[in-house]
């Protein structure tokens, strides 16, 4: 059984959707960042740098004690390790699935979160700022529809965890973004959505969290006011 540390970001719903792909026993902790769940003391037992998600698997390869992951890149390749299933095994295929999961750890994650926060949650509006990260996230909706111009998928031919990485962040109308103008990336997308794990991971949402969303001071206080203390 996995236990996985849950709430309702894009980051999170790349490990539903491996699991629900999967079919691996797995059960949801909610952990509500916006009540500071996530500065708990057997939170960051599992998870020092109090993000979700993280996981907790019971049942390692190994056989020994449990083992708790965070990061949602590392989960997804200690998980795809752990099944054998959408990571290529030969040299070559992995390393091309792994650059494109570092990529979206490193570019498309981090830059569209920032888009999200200046167009949509921070309390002044900046024009620099919006501009930005709007136009660094069209930079890399534009990489990324090259990049699928002649495979069905960002890895290759087989669907990976580079494309559950990526697939969460593509979000056009909360980033500014008009899908219309990148067509391989579109289609894509459409094929993922299709995909009846994902809808499974997505139903999650309502379960958990059915009023998502930034509505008190002390809500925004707690996911951006934090410094190390």
């Amino acid at each position: 059984m996995i236990d996985l540390h849950y709430w309702t970001t894009p980051n999170a719903h790349k490990v539903t959707i491996f699991l629900e792909e999967t079919g691996l026993p797995y059960r949801i902790i909610p952990v509500n960042i916006g009540k500071g769940e996530q500065f708990t003391p057997e939170f960051l037992a599992i998870a020092p740098n109090n993000r979700i998600p993280a996981i907790v698997d019971h049942d390692p390869a190994e056989g020994e004690a449990p083992i708790s992951i965070f990061e949602s890149g590392a989960i997804l390749l200690y998980l795809a390790d752990k099944t054998g299933r959408f990571l290529a095994q030969d040299l070559r295929g992995r390393t091309e699935t792994v650059q494109w999961l570092f990529w979206q750890m490193g570019g498309l994650g981090p830059m569209a979160g920032q888009n999200h926060h200046f167009r949509n949650y921070a309390p002044e509006k900046i024009p620099y700022a919006i501009d930005r990260y709007v136009n660094e996230t069209n930079r890399l909706y534009g990489v990324l529809n090259k990049r699928l111009a002649d495979r069905p998928f960002v890895a290759g031919a087989e669907y990976s965890i580079a494309d559950m990485a990526c697939y969460p962040w593509i979000l056009p109308d909360a980033q500014g973004q008009d899908i219309g103008q990148f067509p391989h990336l579109q289609r894509w997308h459409a094929s993922i959505k299709e995909r009846p794990a994902t809808t499974r991971a997505y139903d999650i949402v309502a379960q958990v969290n059915p009023n998502p969303g930034i509505r008190t001071d002390e809500e925004r206080r707690m996911l951006f006011g934090q410094k190390a203390r």
